[in-house]
């Protein structure tokens, strides 16, 4: 597949994607090899999506501590999520937070 993506818009794919397949290996499957995470690439009306799913329990992304917080700043890990969510134009969760729907307008 061949899309017209501003080469601008590559870090920030690259980044939220790597953070997203990270979540799901660690939180979402907890490192069980058995357990598969599937990344699907679609174009659509202008826009670039990624999904990534995992075999995990899910979670609730409204439930995540704000990691820019005076208590949370020095808090190793935990941002994720945030980077995703300042990195892509939308971010979805849905099936109980085992799919993360990230996408750029291209």
């Amino acid at each position: 597949m061949r899309l017209n993506i501003d080469e601008n818009l590559y870090p920030n794919i690259l980044i939220s994607l790597t953070e997203a397949v990270n979540n799901a290996m660690i939180h979402g499957n907890q490192l069980d090899e058995r357990k598969a995470i599937v990344v699907t690439c679609q174009e659509k009306e202008h826009q670039i999506q990624l999904i990534i799913s995992d075999e995990g329990k899910g979670f609730d992304p409204f439930a995540i501590p704000d990691p820019t917080s005076e208590d949370r700043i020095e808090t190793e890990g935990g941002r994720g999520v945030f980077l995703m969510k300042s990195l892509a134009d939308e971010i979805h969760f849905v099936d109980q937070g085992r799919t993360v729907k990230l996408m750029w307008k291209i």
